[in-house]
């Protein structure tokens, strides 16, 4: 942890914010009191490409064609 006096943050706020992103934590002290902290910001995290692998299961005849009347009911034709 670094512990930086708030006039030095003030002057070197750019600089700070590019070491907590980097994920150093910075402490800003007053008069030797630490007042605040800057931590990097957590990333998101999202779904990975491939999380799903072997949890999916496709029938064969996934693509088969509907029955003629589930066709029709789709279609807005009553038998």
């Amino acid at each position: 942890m670094i512990i930086v006096p708030l006039a030095e943050a003030k002057n070197n706020l750019s600089k700070l914010v590019d070491d907590a992103a980097a994920g150093k934590v910075i402490t800003i002290a007053k008069h030797g009191r630490p007042l605040a902290r800057l931590v990097p910001v957590e990333r998101p995290r999202g779904q990975r490409i491939g999380a799903m692998k072997g949890k999916l299961v496709l029938a064969e005849d996934f693509d088969a064609a509907l029955p003629d009347d589930l066709l029709d009911a789709f279609e807005g034709h009553h038998a």
